[in-house]
């Protein structure tokens, strides 16, 4: 049996003072190779008919045995630490964070141009209140991918779709050949994605045709409908999916930048229905709020 804590405030997730907790589905057996009962998060990654990696599964955020988390080592999810250190090699990129994309980049930021900075510091001094997360629209794909909710990935030969706890958002990567549309499209929250292989362990995935208003953090560094983001999935564990997202915006960005996102398999769990309800939010307090 899954169980959600929130024994702290998530301020732009649920506005909780104690710890509460969810349950729903029970626990059911989550297919793959299992030591001492439970499944080995260290074995050989799953693969498809066709040899391919298979990112099918309940994903969360990673942690290392060092880092632990809150509640004694469980996660907001109720799960442990991966039992292994996440492997980095020199060169990789910095892991982003979710309240700031860019933490680990040198000067601690993405590389902004004085426009996104300047939106960014004012959406910051707002103290955040205009984040899609707050106002129960669809998060930026970043967001969502560093969010604390569990994501669902069900993957076919044809697509790879991804269902979002968080706001009950949904994504497809189109694996058909298709590629991303020329005729001007529709800007999506999601943009337009479409995937292709290299070799059996890495999809790479590209996305344009996003609207002019995404928050790719917390903090609300942007990303316009000039920009184009590159995804390369790789999972090198059982229990270990590593993405590493490269963002590209003239408007935005002097420069493309680089983060990764590690996410650990919750076996044995299931997503919960989760509904955001907008409200008045009064425990929001913008820069121009009167007390």
């Amino acid at each position: 049996m899954r169980i959600f804590r929130l024994t702290t405030v998530l301020p732009l997730l649920l506005a909780a003072a104690s710890t509460v907790t969810f349950a729903q589905w029970a626990d059911h057996p989550t297919p793959g190779p299992r030591k001492d009962g439970k499944i080995d998060m260290a074995a050989d990654p799953p693969r498809t008919s066709d040899g391919r990696v298979d990112f099918t599964g309940l994903w969360e955020p990673a942690r290392g045995p060092a880092r632990g988390g809150r509640g004694g080592g469980e996660s907001m999810n109720g799960t442990k630490p991966l039992p292994y250190a996440i492997p980095t090699a020199p060169g990789d990129p910095p892991v982003g964070q979710f309240f700031n994309i860019g933490a680990g980049l040198p000067g601690g930021l993405p590389p902004m141009t004085p426009w996104a900075a300047d939106l960014r510091a004012k959406r910051k001094a707002d103290n955040n209140k205009d984040n899609p997360d707050a106002l129960c629209e669809p998060l930026g794909l970043t967001q969502l991918h560093m969010h604390p909710q569990p994501r669902n990935i069900v993957q076919t030969p044809r697509e790879i779709v991804v269902l979002y706890e968080a706001n009950g958002n949904t994504r497809q990567i189109y694996t058909d050949g298709r590629p991303l549309p020329k005729n001007d499209p529709s800007p999506w929250y999601y943009g337009y994605s479409v995937g292709h292989w290299e070799g059996n362990d890495t999809l790479v995935v590209a996305t344009t045709g996003c609207r002019d208003d995404v928050w790719l953090d917390v903090e609300g560094s942007p990303l316009t409908n000039t920009g184009k983001m590159t995804e390369r999935w790789r999972r090198p564990k059982f229990g270990l999916m590593q993405i590493d997202i490269t963002i590209e915006d003239p408007k935005a960005y002097t420069k493309p930048f680089t983060v990764r996102v590690n996410h650990q398999l919750m076996p044995d769990s299931s997503l919960m229905e989760f509904v955001c309800e907008e409200r008045d939010a009064k425990h929001y307090i913008g820069a121009d709020t009167k007390k």
